[in-house]
């Protein structure tokens, strides 16, 4: 990021033409304090049982991995924007390649960000119908 702005200036910088950032504008314009704590605990939730899987030694191709995967995909598309399952192939590049990512995701559990987005990549590749699915 250039010239030392803020985290949501550069946001805006990359993605302030995109379809997607304009329907999260618009989703999120109206949400009230309750609105974002759920969504914060939703969010958390699938991150907090994706580490309790990495925990136990599940690998995130298994099928409960790309299933929390496909919740968070969901929980995405349900709550900003449109995001299929390429989009979040590209999300989850972002979890391993920018170190503001990373760091949120191993304060949470050592190695979650590289488990997280190999359970998404895992989940991307499957077949389209996740009929399993809550949602």
């Amino acid at each position: 990021m250039a010239g030392g702005g803020s985290l949501a200036d550069e946001a805006w910088e990359r993605w302030g033409h995109t379809d997607a950032w304009q329907e999260s504008v618009q989703r999120t314009r109206g949400y009230t304090e309750d609105d974002w704590a759920r969504i914060r605990a939703e969010s958390d939730g699938v991150f907090k049982r994706m580490a309790a899987l990495m925990a136990d030694g599940v690998r995130p191709a298994s099928a409960a991995a790309m299933d929390l995967a496909e919740a968070h995909r969901r929980h995405i598309d349900r709550c900003f924007y449109a995001c299929s399952p390429d989009m979040h192939r590209g999300l989850a590049a972002m979890y391993t390649a920018d170190p503001r990512f990373t760091a949120y995701f191993e304060e949470r559990h050592e190695g979650l960000a590289a488990f997280v987005a190999d359970a998404i990549q895992a989940n991307a590749a499957r077949p389209a119908d996740r009929s399993g699915q809550d949602g």
